[in-house]
């Protein structure tokens, strides 16, 4: 990784896009450090790691790099986009409108869909940052510095709706500009930012009580060694279907008649169900917090708490559950066998049409059921190591791992990709 990071810094072509990278993520984290005016910072973080670590809210936070609890400029980070993006795509499937669009419209199809994700990404934003002042006056007047909603609550609104809004700028100059996707690029530095935190909190607990604690540090460590050597192996994995093309004769010129693979990976859906399992799974934490619940009560304690044995039932069926239906928004076999019949290809054993559909339908779920349980346990470890050494704030550690992981891997595979059209020897040699 380090020789492609050094051979990619001497093309001065790819040195310009590395450093126009870190200028973005530069901007990028000084943009996180401006607060949003009349919200008393002190107050609101106090309430966050009192209230909502364990809810909807704390995996956002986490998302955005402590900055929700903050309420910087850019606390919405990236989110907005994402669940946009998410959206169109969701509409995408049931709408035959957007369908023909995103498959026949070519390019000024695709620049539609862009414009409708933008226009979301706003719409989003503007509900998140009323979602947000509202929070912030119901929950506790204090943490506004005024007493006063007009025209105070519209500048606090319009601050994380714009920083929302400039999030997604940023992204996609990365996208165009940069190596990567620009979108997993903030992610990335959002993850990355808390590690010195949560170092400085490790170190503290070490010291405060070196003769009980420093053993499970340890262990943990080396846990997470142990976690991302399974992760890089899982994304790098993959099913391959034999296709052969049947030869064609056009005039004097033969096409066809060559052996490829079609790819299925294992991990198909990347972190999203997480995602979207943690959400729904932290809403009642949520909901609890929101009406100011006793978090001492027994309730709260055995089965809204993340850390709970139902929390984590629940947590693991919903990520089976999402898994299979992403799975089958990104895979169609019947769509996949056409597309083969259309190009002369078939599966050896398999004659085209409705056999080869079937086989590559029973083959998709026979990996996506390895990939979600493969996500469940990634995502259930943390809660499960945090149960047994007592410690709570590693309920989004699996999350947060397969992301940095999985940007880390595309990014090396990006900047490998420009240096082999150049002929340099790099890390995937």
């Amino acid at each position: 990784m380090f020789t492609t990071l050094r051979n990619a810094w001497k093309i001065p072509e790819l040195r310009k896009k590395l450093l126009f990278v870190l200028l973005i993520l530069l901007i990028y984290r000084i943009g996180n450090a401006v607060p949003v005016p009349y919200v008393n910072v002190e107050l609101l973080n106090e309430y966050f790691n009192a209230n909502l670590s364990d809810t909807v809210l704390g995996l956002l936070n986490a998302m955005s790099g402590s900055a929700l609890s903050r309420a910087t400029v850019l606390a919405l980070s990236i989110q907005p986009y994402i669940n946009a993006s998410i959206i169109i795509q969701l509409l995408t499937v049931a709408i035959p409108a957007l369908e023909r669009l995103s498959k026949e419209g070519g390019e000024e199809g695709r620049e539609k869909i862009n414009r409708i994700t933008r226009y979301t990404t706003v719409g989003l934003g503007v509900i998140l940052g009323m979602s947000y002042y509202f929070m912030l006056r119901n929950s506790d007047p204090s943490m506004l510095t005024t007493t006063k909603i007009w025209p105070y609550m519209f500048v606090i609104i319009l601050a994380f709706t714009a920083g929302s809004a400039f999030v997604m700028w940023l992204g996609e100059q990365i996208t165009e500009f940069g190596i990567g996707n620009g979108i997993s690029m903030i992610l990335f530095a959002n993850i990355i930012s808390r590690i010195p935190s949560g170092v400085s909190t490790i170190f503290t607990n070490v010291v405060a009580d070196p003769a009980h604690t420093w053993y499970k540090y340890l262990l943990m460590l080396l846990g997470m060694l142990a976690l991302i050597i399974l992760i890089v192996f899982i994304d790098n994995s993959e099913r391959r279907l034999p296709v052969q093309y049947a030869k064609r004769v056009v005039g004097r010129k033969v096409y066809g008649g060559q052996n490829t693979y079609l790819p299925i990976k294992v991990n198909m859906s990347g972190v999203l169900p997480i995602i979207f399992a943690q959400s729904i799974a932290s809403m009642p934490a949520t909901i609890h917090a929101f009406v100011n619940g006793d978090k001492t009560s027994w309730a709260y304690r055995n089965i809204w708490s993340n850390t709970s044995t139902v929390y984590a039932i629940c947590y693991f069926l919903l990520i089976i559950f999402f898994s299979y239906f992403y799975s089958s928004i990104q895979y169609n076999p019947v769509e996949i066998a056409n597309n083969m019949k259309k190009n002369g290809g078939f599966i050896p054993g398999f004659r085209p049409g409705r056999p080869t559909s079937e086989f590559i339908g029973k083959v998709i779920n026979k990996i996506t059921i390895f990939g979600a349980l493969y996500l469940a346990v990634v995502a259930l470890l943390p809660i499960i190591t945090g149960n047994i050494f007592k410690i709570n704030s590693l309920s989004i550690g699996g999350t947060s791992v397969i992301i940095v992981v999985g940007v880390a891997i595309e990014t090396m595979a990006a900047i490998e990709a420009q240096m082999m059209m150049r002929h340099y020897k790099g890390f995937l040699e």
